[in-house]
């Protein structure tokens, strides 16, 4: 479970192919090939390497310590740890929004990526490495120090993908892109759960199991009442990222220089990218999913996002808690993947992407009716008045069930939604013109991702509540939803 495509990748095909290739290279069609290259292998290795930061630090570690520990300590105050980081959030969209799509368009004009690349890494790597300082007490990094660091990551995260995607055809050639994307999110989900399952047996279990398997005290002497086992995950991320990006500089085959200069490119890139919106604009249907796609994907990645925030300040989940429900959401998400490719057969891409987003909307409704004492808004809970689940540490009541179950669903859907939404674009593209549509459909990925962090921030302020903040991402997934009703059912396929 994981945003912005660490499920799935949503491929810029756009700045990576010609536009001959790209209708040769739809995304629901296998392609035949080769083994993949070392060239190939590496840059797969160095997503798997990457994408670890944002299930460990964005969804379900991190994020969530500084959200209900740092932000109001001693007390903690998850309600404004929600605004705090829902409001940078914001300041990190908009800069995206702004920056992302030129650099994508302008990519083909810069010539050598590598560069660039260790660049974003270089900065990157000591900035997750010093979250490690992030005292609960803000002694050493406050809070504010906190959101900056972050902030930039985030950026230098989302140029670092498209950088990383423009090497794709001169990794693994034409061929084998889609072996080397499909072997790159394994290795993502594999990575976290990995360093999950790490964190949850050397960190968290020791000294609340009596398990044979288990250390009997956290590894490295780790304390986890200042909260070491969560500041931890920063500096692996770090570590991670570092042991990625060594291949991928020396094994994967970089682009040919092109000697044009910056300024230049960026110039020529700008052009491209009113070209294309021009392009995009003048076919009814493509515009209205580009633009209905613009509102609910962003809902889905903040549902995503704020998941683990939501969960430690409504569930008063900790450590132990983010770790396991990461692991097996992490787990779960897969499966998202592959009901895509049935729900497309069935139901039609256009008919899929609305069954998840309604199924995505109504896992937000139900976990805006989940409580410790309360199951579904109606069903009050008694944890003493009923036996635990199990004997274990983690999730021994209902209520902790039940929310479960919720995110498992909206793994699922969420996860399943990014690729129905690529298969029903290929549906509404005019075969001559899949170049500028595939372009269109990444910067429609980027032009609202301000909009669900200032939701929820908006609604978290008026109303005083993580749940009011929460609720607003409905508005977002509602408005996607109602868009796609105005498509026309086409000749192709839609559905």
């Amino acid at each position: 479970m994981s945003p912005r495509g660490r499920a799935h990748r949503e491929i810029d095909l756009a700045h990576l192919l010609p536009e001959a290739d790209l209708v040769a290279v739809r995304p629901e069609e296998d392609l035949p090939g080769a083994k993949l290259s070392l060239g190939a292998l590496s840059w797969a290795w160095f997503e798997g390497a990457r994408d670890p930061y944002v299930i460990l630090i964005i969804i379900y570690i991190f994020m969530p310590y500084v959200a209900s520990v740092m932000v109001g300590y001693p007390h903690g105050d998850p309600t404004r740890g929600q605004e705090v980081i829902s409001q940078w959030s914001q300041y990190s969209g908009w800069l995206t929004m702004a920056t992302a799509p030129f650099l994508g368009a302008s990519i083909d004009q810069m010539g050598r990526r590598k560069g660039w690349l260790m660049l974003c890494v270089g900065i990157m790597a000591p900035l997750m490495f010093a979250l490690w300082w992030a005292k609960p007490d803000g002694s050493v990094l406050p809070v504010v120090t906190v959101m900056l660091m972050t902030m930039i990551i985030g950026i230098l995260f989302a140029y670092t993908e498209v950088l990383h995607n423009s090497l794709l055809i001169s990794a693994a050639g034409v061929g084998g892109a889609h072996k080397a994307s499909s072997l790159a999110l394994a290795m993502g989900n594999a990575f976290a759960l990995v360093l999950l399952g790490f964190s949850a047996w050397a960190f968290v279990l020791p000294g609340k199991v009596d398990w044979g398997f288990v250390p009997k005290t956290a590894l490295f002497g780790l304390n986890s009442l200042t909260h070491e086992p969560e500041r931890i995950v920063g500096p692996m991320s770090a570590i991670l990222l570092v042991l990625g990006t060594i291949p991928i500089l020396l094994y994967t085959p970089d682009v040919k220089s092109t000697g044009v200069s910056i300024p230049r490119a960026f110039a020529n890139g700008a052009k491209s990218l009113w070209r294309m919106i021009m392009t995009v604009k003048d076919h009814r249907d493509a515009f209205i999913f580009l633009v209905a796609r613009s509102f609910y994907v962003d809902g889905m990645t903040a549902v995503l996002t704020f998941f683990g925030i939501y969960a430690t300040g409504v569930m008063h989940w900790h450590a132990l808690e983010m770790l396991m429900i990461g692991i097996i959401l992490t787990v779960l998400a897969v499966i998202g993947g592959f009901m895509a490719r049935w729900f497309d057969a069935v139901l039609g891409p256009r008919r899929s992407v609305q069954l998840e987003i309604l199924m995505s909307l109504a896992g937000i409704v139900a976990l805006l009716g989940m409580a410790p004492d309360r199951i579904l808004y109606f069903w009050a809970y008694d944890a003493s008045a009923h036996a635990p689940l199990w004997n274990g540490p983690f999730f021994r009541t209902l209520p902790d069930l039940v929310f479960i179950l919720i995110g498992f669903s909206n793994a699922v859907f969420i996860t399943a939604h990014y690729a129905s939404s690529r298969t029903l674009l290929t549906r509404l593209t005019p075969p001559d013109q899949t170049g500028a549509f595939f372009g269109a459909y990444a910067v429609s990925g980027t032009a609202t991702v301000w909009l669900a962090p200032f939701m929820v921030n908006l609604g978290t302020r008026m109303f005083h509540s993580q749940q009011g903040g929460f609720a607003m991402i409905a508005i977002l997934l509602a408005v996607g939803f109602v868009g796609l009703l105005f498509l026309g059912k086409g000749d192709r396929g839609l559905a």
